[in-house]
């Protein structure tokens, strides 16, 4: 399995911040996009004083996201996540030229969705 995937997720989970933070410190987490001479320190200060992150890590690109995520359950775990309306508007707000085509799939499936629930 490749870890190296990028992902994207809202991690603000009922493990809690602290769980967060030392689930990825050995990762050496850094703000992606930000130049490598900027000060930045992966501690509890940090995430304590931050609620979205958006970070490259030796496993990949990661996005914590804690401002938009609702608590939800699935398989008897509960966990913070997005809803995919909400992901669409992060990725437009990006804009980011990778992103362009994932917001063209993203509506179609969201179409979709609605098209099943109607």
């Amino acid at each position: 399995m490749d870890l190296r995937a990028s992902r994207s997720t809202s991690m603000w989970s009922t493990c809690g911040r602290t769980t967060t933070l030392n689930a990825l410190a050995p990762h050496r987490p850094y703000l992606r996009n930000a130049p490598s001479s900027l000060p930045f320190t992966w501690d509890a200060k940090t995430v304590r004083n931050g609620l979205n992150f958006t970070l490259t890590t030796g496993l990949g690109d990661i996005d914590l996201l804690g401002e938009v995520a609702e608590e939800v359950e699935a398989f008897g775990i509960r966990f913070k996540c997005i809803d995919l309306p909400t992901l669409i508007r992060i990725k437009e707000a990006a804009g980011r030229r990778k992103d362009q085509e994932a917001i063209a799939e993203l509506r179609v499936l969201l179409e979709e969705m609605k098209k099943k629930q109607t």
